[in-house]
């Protein structure tokens, strides 16, 4: 593991892991609403990251900078998104782009939406538990429309924290892929199952896709 500061003029620290071999991908995660505790060291992100390690693609789990209500916290993704894409340790030499994706969980996977429908040079977004809105111009649904990249949205079948129905609804309209997870919103027992979804969807979008 590898301490990251993410440049962008926001204090954003992260954390990244890549596997023991030849890295053929990257992953940025997302965290939880900091202000409900969210942070790198969630377990669904820690899960996924370990998942995603053994599958031969790196993974930067970050914290976002002080809290601006969803706008900052958005920045601090594209941001990731900026440094995962440019930095050299990912230079492949060759004239291929090195895959990049977003996932996020709750909070994190509204803003892995939103970040990743607008900054450019994301190849896959999961989005685990997304909530529709997180403020009048932060429309994770709406987000949706303006993603060219594959896209998984996951949900819990007995989620009744976030308004996550319409997220689902647009990306099946959008053919997006669905995954319905047994559980609330906290997925209880559900790290395995969401961390092989998730690696699946991934190791499928940014390895065979090369």
């Amino acid at each position: 593991m590898t301490d990251v500061l993410v440049p962008g003029g926001r204090d954003v620290r992260g954390t990244l892991e890549e596997p023991d071999g030849e890295t053929n991908a990257i992953v940025v995660a997302c965290p939880p609403h900091p202000q409900h505790g969210g942070s790198r060291t969630d377990s669904r992100l820690v899960a996924v990251a370990e998942t995603l390690r053994e599958s031969g693609i790196a993974c930067l789990r970050f914290d976002y900078g002080p809290w601006d209500d969803g706008y900052g916290e958005r920045e601090d993704v594209r941001n990731a998104v900026r440094w995962a894409r440019d930095d050299d340790r990912f230079d492949s030499g060759a004239d291929e782009t090195f895959p990049v994706g977003v996932f996020g969980y709750s909070f994190g996977a509204s803003l892995a939406l939103l970040a990743a429908s607008d900054v450019g040079g994301v190849d896959a977004v999961s989005a685990l538990a997304p909530t529709a809105r997180l403020g009048d111009d932060l429309d994770a649904e709406k987000a949706l429309n303006g993603l060219e990249c594959p896209v998984q949205v996951l949900y819990g079948e007995r989620d009744s924290t976030v308004d996550w129905e319409p997220v689902v609804e647009r990306a099946r309209e959008c053919g997006d892929t669905i995954t319905a997870v047994s559980g609330d919103h906290f997925f209880v027992g559900q790290n395995g199952t969401i961390a092989d979804s998730v690696g699946d969807f991934f190791e499928r979008t940014l390895l065979h896709s090369t």
